[in-house]
Order: structure tokens, then C-alpha cells, then sequence
């Protein structure tokens, strides 16, 4: 038998990159499935994000820059956030 034991998620913050070399990258939200509504839209290719700034950063097709990292663009319109 097992017990089903719950840990709480930590609040989403305002500000959160799927980047590890960012500083606002935080580990501990990605133990669990983050989801972004952008425009009402699911997305899920969201590599940053800014609620209050309300813009999310995705990247610019297969395009890479000099360090094999996918170049990003930034849309701007109403972000959501929440866990799937």
C-alpha cells in the first residue's frame, strides 16, 4: 500500500526561464509541468516568460545563434500561467 503524499507546488513567479543559465531560471518549478496561455492560447515552445511585463520569448524557427542556442523573439500580449 501506498501512500499518496502531496507536496505543495511553489507559487509561480512573475518572471521564469526554461534557460539554467538565467537567473531567473528556478528548478524547483520545473518539478512539475508548467503551462503558458498567450492570447488565450496554449503554447508550448515558451522558453521565458513576463506576466506583469505581459511578453513571452519562443524560438525564431530552427534558427541558432553562434553557441548552438535557438534564437528567441519576444511577443507581447496577456500571459497566463499555471501547472498542467
Amino acid at each position: 500500500m501506498t501512500e499518496n503524499t502531496t507536496t505543495p507546488s511553489p507559487a509561480l513567479p512573475d518572471r521564469l526561464s526554461a534557460d539554467a543559465r538565467s537567473p531567473f531560471h528556478i528548478a524547483a518549478v520545473f518539478e512539475r509541468d508548467v503551462g503558458i496561455k498567450f492570447n488565450d492560447k496554449d503554447r508550448h515552445d515558451v522558453e521565458e516568460y513576463c506576466i506583469s511585463e505581459g511578453w513571452v520569448k519562443v524560438p525564431a524557427g530552427k534558427a541558432l545563434d553562434r553557441k548552438g542556442h535557438p534564437l528567441l523573439i519576444k511577443l507581447k500580449g496577456r500571459v497566463e500561467a499555471f501547472y498542467r
